[in-house]
Order: C-alpha cells, then sequence, then structure tokens
C-alpha cells in the first residue's frame, strides 16, 4: 500500500420496537407469527380513507433510548412521509420523520449519536416461489427505531471493523437492559447498516458506500473489513484501470464473504420528504415527565460493569458473561449475597463462567442450579471438604439433577481425604504398582511423582487431598 489511508465509519442501526400493537394501528405486533397476512387491517394495507393513529408506547421506548444515551429529547416532534415506491411498501411511502427527530444527540462507546427517531417497517418480501415474489404484510406497520451514528474516523482498519462492531453489540444491550427490543438478528428484529469511506487525508472524508442490512455481528465486521480493502484496492490502482469509489448502495453475500453493488445511493432530497397531514404534531416535554423516565430507567451495562468489578473484583470476561446474559446475573447475585465473601465469589464465579457455561453447551438439560445447592458446592470446595475434581463433577450432577452437593458427596463416598493413615496405604499400593514411574521420580523426573498422585486422586474418586498425598509420596520414596 502506497498511502496511509484513514477508514471513516457511520452506523445506522434499525430495531424492531416490542409492544403489543404495530406504530399506526391496532393489529397484533407478533414477530413470531408464521402465517402469512394475519396481523393485518385497512391501515396496513394502505386502503383508501384508512387514517393512521400513533401507537403512544413505541414513543415512550424511544424517548427511553434517548436518555440511556445522554441524547437530547425533543419539545416538539412530528411524522413525515418518504416518499418511494417498492412493492413492500403499498402507501408509495413510508411514514418516518426527517426534520424533527424524536432524540438528538448523544454517545455510546466511540461514536457520537446524530439522532434517533422512529417509523414505520415495511413488509417482507418473499422470493422463494421461482418466477414469482409474494408479499408478508405482517411486519408492515411495526414501530421501527433507527439510531445514526456521527462518522467516525479511525488509525486503522481493524480498529474499525471491531469498533463499529462493538457498538452495535453495546446498543442491542441497551435495547434489552430497557426492554424496548428483543433486538434479535437472526429473526431480522435489528438490522445493521454501515456508511463506509476511505481517504489519505483524516480530516476529509472519502466517497461513501452504504452496505445493507447486515444481520449479525460477524457480517458487520467481515464487511466493514471487506469494503475498506476494496475501496483501497480501487483508490491504489484506479489511475491505471480508470475505475474510482463510487457512492451507492452495496449489499453483503455472506456466502462469498463479499459486497455486491445493489443500486445508486438516493440523496435525501430524492425522497421527497414532507410532513404528514394525517398525523399530529406532538409536544414531548408536555406528554411526557421525563426526569421520571431518567430516574426509573435500569443500571445499564456500563453501570453493570462498574458495579461487578467493585463489588465483587471479578475478571473482566466473567463480567461480560453476565453483562450479556441477564438470567444468568440475577442467580450469579443471589450467589453472592449469600457466600459474601469475595473470595469465595470470585471461585464461585470461576465455576459459573468456565464449568456451568461449558456444561450448558454439551448438556442439553443442563439449567441453573438452585442458588442455595450451588454456594453449598462452594462452600465444600472453599472449606476444602471436596477437591476441585469432585467439585465440577458435582456440579455437572446438580445442574441435571438438583441435589444437596453434601449428601452427593457422602453417598459417593467423595469427601475429601485427610487421614494420612489412610492414604499411606494406599499410596504405597500405588508406589508398588508402578516400579517404572517409581524409578522414572528417583532418576530425578518431577513429572513422575504427579503421575503418582494423579494415580491415587483416581484411586480415591478425586477425594484424597492432593497436598498430604504429594508430601506422603515424597516421603515414602526417599
Amino acid at each position: 500500500m502506497k498511502n496511509k489511508y484513514y477508514p471513516t465509519i457511520g452506523l445506522e442501526i434499525h430495531a424492531e420496537l416490542k409492544t403489543q400493537t404495530k406504530m399506526f394501528c391496532a393489529c397484533r405486533n407478533d414477530p413470531d407469527e408464521e402465517k402469512p397476512n394475519v396481523n393485518i387491517c385497512p391501515v396496513c394495507l394502505a386502503h383508501p380513507g384508512a387514517l393512521p393513529v400513533i401507537n403512544k408506547k413505541a414513543i415512550e421506548n424511544v424517548i427511553k433510548v434517548g436518555l440511556a444515551i445522554g441524547g437530547e429529547i425533543a419539545d416538539f416532534t412530528e411524522f413525515d412521509r418518504k416518499n418511494y415506491f417498492y412493492p413492500d411498501i403499498p402507501k408509495g411511502y413510508q411514514i418516518s420523520q426527517y426534520k424533527c427527530p424524536i432524540v438528538k444527540g448523544g454517545h455510546l462507546n466511540v461514536f457520537d449519536i446524530t439522532r434517533v427517531h422512529l417509523e414505520e417497517d415495511t413488509a417482507n418480501n418473499k422470493h422463494d416461489r421461482g418466477d414469482f415474489s409474494l408479499i408478508d404484510f405482517n411486519r408492515a406497520g411495526v414501530p421501527l427505531l433507527e439510531l445514526v451514528t456521527e462518522p467516525h474516523t479511525f488509525e486503522n482498519y481493524e480498529e474499525a471493523a471491531k469498533s463499529s462492531t462493538k457498538f452495535a453489540k453495546e446498543f442491542q444491550l441497551i435495547l434489552w437492559y430497557l426492554g424496548v427490543s428483543e433486538a434479535n438478528m437472526e429473526k431480522g428484529e435489528m438490522r445493521v447498516e454501515a456508511n463506509i469511506s476511505v481517504s489519505t487525508d483524516s480530516k476529509k472524508l472519502g466517497t461513501k458506500v452504504e452496505v445493507k442490512n447486515l444481520n449479525s455481528f460477524r457480517s458487520v465486521e467481515r464487511a466493514i473489513k471487506y469494503e475498506l480493502d476494496r475501496m483501497t484496492e480501487l483508490l491504489e490502482s484506479g489511475k491505471e484501470k480508470k475505475e474510482k469509489v463510487v457512492q451507492e448502495t452495496r449489499g453483503w453475500d455472506e456466502s462469498k464473504q463479499k459486497t455486491f453493488s445493489q443500486r445508486k445511493k438516493e440523496s435525501s432530497h430524492d425522497y421527497r420528504y414532507f410532513p404528514d397531514p394525517d398525523l399530529p404534531k406532538m409536544k414531548l416535554h408536555e406528554a411526557f415527565d421525563l426526569d421520571k423516565m431518567k430516574k426509573e430507567l435500569p443500571e445499564l451495562p456500563a453501570e453493570k460493569r462498574a458495579r461487578y468489578k467493585k463489588d465483587f473484583g471479578i475478571k473482566d470476561e466473567d463480567i461480560e458473561s453476565y453483562v450479556n446474559d441477564l438470567e444468568l446475573a440475577r442467580w450469579f447475585e443471589k450467589v453472592a449475597q449469600i457466600l459474601q465473601n469475595k473470595d469465595k465469589i470470585k471461585t464461585a464465579s470461576n465455576y459459573i463462567t468456565s464449568d456451568f457455561l461449558g456444561l450448558q453447551k454439551t448438556l442439553a438439560e443442563a439449567r441453573l442450579p438452585q442458588v442455595e445447592n450451588f454456594t453449598e458446592l462452594i462452600n465444600l470446595f472453599m472449606e476444602s471438604k471436596i477437591s476441585s475434581r469432585v467439585a465440577k463433577d458435582i456440579l455437572a450432577e446438580i445442574v441435571v439433577n438438583d441435589k444437596s452437593p453434601l449428601e452427593i458427596a457422602k453417598a459417593g463416598g467423595l469427601l475429601q481425604q485427610s487421614d494420612a493413615g489412610a492414604l499411606k496405604e494406599i499410596a504405597q499400593k500405588i508406589i508398588d504398582a508402578n516400579p517404572k514411574v517409581v524409578a522414572d521420580y528417583k532418576r530425578g523426573k518431577e513429572q513422575a511423582l504427579m503421575s503418582l498422585v494423579g494415580q491415587i486422586m483416581k484411586e480415591t474418586k478425586g477425594s484424597a487431598n492432593p497436598t498430604i498425598i504429594k508430601k506422603l509420596l515424597v516421603d515414602l520414596l526417599k
């Protein structure tokens, strides 16, 4: 690469809001409905004379998002008509917001926020019928939040792709914490679009390309990296090939792992925005108690991270496990409340984030055990009544059959043996059965001693105290 290129990224995120009804009618808002065209009415289908009515809950949800990201909530706001013709919008326009969004400004991670506004979602085109397509209007009119960031210039391509993905993940978490959207990307409830450009001058923007409808975080990162490389190659070889970066909308092909051209990028004037005459203007500061709403916001992801670090002193990667799983976090806090001691809490967290989450991946029936049983398990281990190996085995049992770990340990003879006399007999038995390993140890191979320790642990089903075993072996092998 001859020149130093600076990548600039701006993000647009669409998220379907969790409301009982659609944005402008009383039809059910049900993202799980599988039968086509059942949650529809004359408003959804743009029948003549059908008038829209604003969903107040959707407005409230967007205000919550604005407060959570430190944005300014508009006093005056209105809806506009965004005019374009496509089969999935039967009116010939989409009800959206242009000059007067609900939220202006705000900040999240490295990105400054331009605006957060509300619009209606489109219908869903079905292209799986060969030579013709069908349209499912169940999604048409669902309240759709759109967040737009300011363009942010990065030092390198790797940072640009990772920071953009991190932003999208954090915003999804905020939507979850606020309870305003399921934001399930696999179902299309949250879609990310990236505006991408590169320039040799960090203070100037290059030609912008928009990559649409990225439906996974992996796709966001890979699409940005691919597009930055494609643009750079065009800029590097453009003079010889007479090619250049053009402003356009591109799609992402997941199977080919590359972007492809879709259409020339429209400008805002192409949509001929104008205020929707069927909908009233809104004075939000009069309609909502913003101070009360701000006080009632739940703890947000960044606040949870800071509290867990301060109160529990656990590892950052452990904290992320709880930040990303609200049910697991609630359960862990109950565990911490019972254990109290920070060392015990740290140990508990290690077993949760490594062993329990590992079991969840391998055992379909694995579930969170009762808090009392799990804390009993941690106390048994911390009091040296069971070994680490036994603790892992009992955990694997109680996530399927939720029973008392102490009873399991007693029934299986798993309580840690510290009786030197009894252990000495077992140690001598293992020594006698392994003359080659003993000879290796006496020749200076320390690892041979650990082999003997392992065999004793196996003989005692993990119940022997490894510290006492090791001392006994050293004494017996002198």
